[in-house]
C-alpha cells in the first residue's frame, strides 16, 4: 500500500481521500517531521502538536484563496508538508532550501510571513478589512499558540477584530491546559446549542416580538443579564465572548471528526469566531512527549535513543551568563531576572530554583518585561532583563522611554546577537548595535569571550545606569573561574601592534580579525588589532591614538553596517577631526537568509581569509570594501 502523504501535492488532494484516512495520513506526517528534523534540527514539539489541525485547516478550507497564517511559524511543518513542499521538506532550515518559517516568497499558501509571536490575528484582521473592501468572500483564518496569547499584541488585535466586527476565525492551539471530561461534556453542549439554527432563529424572533411590547427592552435586558451570569459561570472563552467573538471549544485538537465539524460550523458564522483547541506538544515522538520545553527546538538527534548527535562542552555563552547571574544574586539580594518565555533558552533555569521569588518569566510580552523591570529598578532593585536580540526588538519603546530617559539601573542582556544560522531573517540578532548605540545614557558590551561576558555582566549590575550586553548563540572559549571583576567603562584592549592599518573588532569578529591580520603580516601589512569590548562608549583616546599612527581604520562586527559599530567610530574620528580612511565590515543591508552560521558569514565576508583580502585591497588602494 502507498503513503498517503506521497499523493498530496497540494491541500485539494487532501479531498480524495476520506476521512477515515486522515488519521493514518497524520501518523505519516509526523514521522516524515520526526526523521527530517533528527537530521536538520528544528522546532519539533510545537509542529507535532498541531498535526490535526493542519489537516483540518486545509480540508474545510481552500488555500490559497482563504488566506491561513500561523502565528511565530513553529507550528506549521505540517502545513508545510500539506502545501507542495513535501519533496522539499528534506532541505528544511538548510541553505537554499525551505525556511523553517511561513514565507509568502517560498509559498502562495504562505499567506503572512511570521517569526515572532502574537502577530497573526491582527494580520488576519487585516486581510479581512481588505476582503470586505474588495467585496471577496474568502475565509480567513489565524492558528495562534497559547504562548502567543500572552503578548500583549494578540489581545490588543482581538479587541480590534471584536470592535470590526468582520468575520474571521482565530484558532487557539493550547498544549498547556487540561480539562475535565464533565467541562469538555458541557461545553460541547452548549456550543452545539449555540450553533444550532434553530435555537439562533428562535432567539431573533423572542427578541423581535417582545421588544414591541410594554417593557420588552426591559424584559430584554434582564434575560440577557441573566443568560451572561450563567455564561461567566460556565463558559470558559466568556472573555472572548465580551470581546465580541463567538468561543467555540475546548475541543480535542487530535480529534479530527470533532476539528472538521467545528471548523466547518465556524466558517458558517458571518461574525469573528474563537476556536479553542487542546493539543499535546510533541505528541507522537515520546521523549518530546515527556519533555517539551527541551524538544521545543532541537538539533540532529538520534531518533532511537533522542540523544543530540553532536556533542557539547556545556561552555556556552548562555550558560555562562546564567551562572554569572546567579553568582551576582548570591552577593546582592536586588540582583532579580526576568525573561520573557524564555527561562531555560536564556540560561535562567538555575536561577529560578534558586531564587524563585525573585525571578519572573512575563510570557511572550518583551515590552512588558522591560518597563516592568524598570518598576523593579526605580523601587530599588537591580533587574537584569534576559531576551534574544530579535525579541527585544519589539521593546525598542520600553528601552527608550522607561529605562534610557530615566537613566534606572536595568542591565539588557540580548542573547543570539549575531547570526543564529538555521532559523533565518527572523531569528538573527542582527540589528542590536543600532537600535541601542544612538540610545542616551546607555552602555553598550560585547564580550570577546566567556570570561567577558562574566566581567561585563558584573560591569553592568555594578554600573547603577542603563547597560546592554550582547553575546552569540553557542560555545565560546577561555571559561571564567572565581569571580567576575568589572571592567573599566569604556575601555579597549589593544591585542597586537602595527602601523599600516587600525582593525577594530567586536565580540564575535575579534578572533577572525586576529587570523586575518596574521595573513596579512605574510604579505607585509602589519596591522594593530583592538579588541573594543564596548560599542559605547568608544574607548575615544584608544581609538583615535591608533589611528593617526596607522593612517587608515578598518571596523569589523556582527551586525548590520548601518548605524553600527562602524558607524559610531567613524562618528567618533570625525568628532574629533581625524581624517583618515575607513572600512566598515559587518553584516549586508538586507536580510540574511537561512544556513549554516559559518557559511552565512563567509558569504558576508566575516571570515579571516576575506577579511584579510578585504583589507589588503584597502590598504593597497585607498578603495572601501568591494560590494558583496
Amino acid at each position: 500500500m502507498g503513503s498517503l502523504l506521497d499523493s498530496i501535492n497540494s491541500p485539494e488532494d487532501l479531498q480524495s481521500l476520506d476521512r477515515t484516512q486522515l488519521e493514518d495520513l497524520a501518523e505519516e506526517i509526523r514521522t516524515r517531521m520526526v526523521d527530517t528534523v533528527s537530521r536538520t534540527g528544528g522546532h519539533l514539539a510545537a509542529s507535532l502538536g498541531a498535526v490535526e489541525m493542519a489537516i483540518a485547516i486545509h480540508y474545510v478550507f481552500r488555500a490559497p484563496e482563504d488566506k491561513i497564517i500561523w502565528d511565530v511559524g513553529h507550528q506549521a511543518y505540517a502545513h508545510k508538508l500539506l502545501t507542495g513542499r513535501r519533496e522539499r521538506f528534506d532541505t528544511l532550515r538548510q541553505a537554499g532550501g525551505i525556511s523553517g518559517f511561513p514565507r509568502r516568497e517560498e509559498s502562495e499558501y504562505d499567506a503572512f510571513d511570521t517569526g515572532h509571536g502574537s502577530t497573526a490575528i491582527a494580520a488576519a484582521v487585516g486581510m479581512a478589512k481588505a476582503r470586505d473592501g474588495q467585496s471577496q468572500d474568502q475565509a480567513v483564518v489565524a492558528v495562534v499558540g497559547d504562548g502567543a496569547m500572552t503578548g500583549g499584541m494578540a489581545f490588543e488585535a482581538l479587541n480590534l477584530a471584536g470592535h470590526l466586527n468582520t468575520p474571521l476565525i482565530v484558532l487557539l492551539n493550547d498544549n498547556q491546559m487540561s480539562i475535565s471530561h464533565n467541562v469538555g461534556a458541557l461545553a460541547g453542549y452548549l456550543r452545539k446549542v449555540r450553533l444550532d439554527p434553530h435555537y439562533l432563529r428562535a432567539k431573533s424572533d423572542f427578541e423581535s416580538v417582545v421588544s414591541k411590547l410594554p417593557l420588552g427592552e426591559s424584559l430584554i435586558d434582564a434575560v440577557d443579564r441573566f443568560k451572561d451570569g450563567v455564561k461567566q459561570l460556565l463558559i470558559p472563552g466568556m472573555l472572548f465572548e465580551e470581546l465580541g467573538f463567538t468561543y467555540l471549544g475546548p475541543i480535542d485538537g487530535h480529534c479530527l471528526p470533532v476539528l472538521l465539524e467545528t471548523l466547518e460550523q465556524a466558517r458558517s458564522l458571518a461574525r469573528p469566531v474563537l476556536v479553542h483547541c487542546i493539543t499535546q506538544k510533541g505528541r507522537g515522538y515520546v521523549p518530546a512527549e515527556n519533555d517539551a520545553a527541551k524538544w521545543h527546538r532541537t538539533g540532529a538527534f538520534d531518533i532511537e535513543t533522542g540523544e543530540p548527535v553532536s556533542s557539547s562542552s556545556g561552555h556556552s555563552f548562555t550558560h555562562v551568563f546564567g551562572a554569572a547571574v546567579l553568582q551576582a544574586a548570591e552577593r546582592d539580594p536586588r540582583v532579580v531576572a526576568i525573561t520573557a518565555a524564555m527561562k531555560e533558552a536564556t540560561g535562567l533555569s538555575d536561577f529560578a530554583d534558586r531564587f524563585p521569588e525573585r525571578f519572573f518569566d512575563v510570557g511572550m510580552a518583551e515590552q512588558t518585561a522591560v518597563t516592568f523591570a524598570g518598576g523593579l529598578a526605580a523601587a530599588g532593585m537591580r533587574p537584569v532583563v534576559a531576551i534574544y536580540s530579535t525579541f527585544l526588538q519589539r521593546a525598542y519603546d520600553q528601552i527608550v522611554h522607561d529605562v534610557a530617559l530615566p537613566r534606572l539601573p536595568v542591565t539588557l542582556a540580548l542573547d543570539r546577537a549575531g547570526l543564529v544560522g538555521e532559523d533565518g531573517p527572523t531569528h538573527h540578532g542582527a540589528f542590536d548595535l543600532s537600535y541601542l548605540r544612538h540610545m542616551p545614557n546607555m552602555v553598550v558590551m560585547v564580550p570577546r569571550d566567556l570570561s567577558e561576558l562574566a566581567a561585563m555582566v558584573r560591569t553592568g549590575l555594578d554600573l547603577g545606569a542603563p547597560a546592554a550586553i550582547r553575546y552569540p548563540r553557542g560555545e565560546g572559549d577561555n571559561v571564567p573561574t572565581g569571580e567576575a571583576q568589572p571592567l573599566p567603562v569604556g575601555k579597549g584592549e589593544l591585542l597586537r601592534s602595527g602601523d599600516a592599518v587600525a582593525l577594530l573588532a567586536l565580540g564575535t569578529m575579534v578572533e577572525p580579525t586576529l587570523a586575518a591580520a596574521d595573513l596579512l603580516s605574510a604579505q607585509g601589512i602589519e596591522a594593530c588589532v583592538i579588541n573594543a569590548r564596548f560599542a559605547k562608549p568608544l574607548d575615544s583616546e584608544l581609538i583615535c591614538q591608533m589611528a593617526s599612527e596607522a593612517g587608515r581604520v578598518v571596523t569589523v562586527e556582527e551586525n548590520t553596517i548601518a548605524g553600527g559599530f562602524g558607524s559610531g567610530v567613524a562618528e567618533l574620528l570625525c568628532d574629533c577631526g581625524i581624517r583618515v580612511p575607513i572600512l566598515r565590515l559587518g553584516l549586508p543591508d538586507r536580510f540574511v537568509d537561512h544556513g549554516p552560521r559559518e557559511q552565512l558569514l563567509a558569504e558576508a565576508g566575516l571570515e579571516a581569509r576575506a577579511m584579510a583580502d578585504s583589507i589588503a585591497h584597502f590598504v593597497e588602494t585607498g578603495a572601501t570594501a568591494r560590494a558583496r
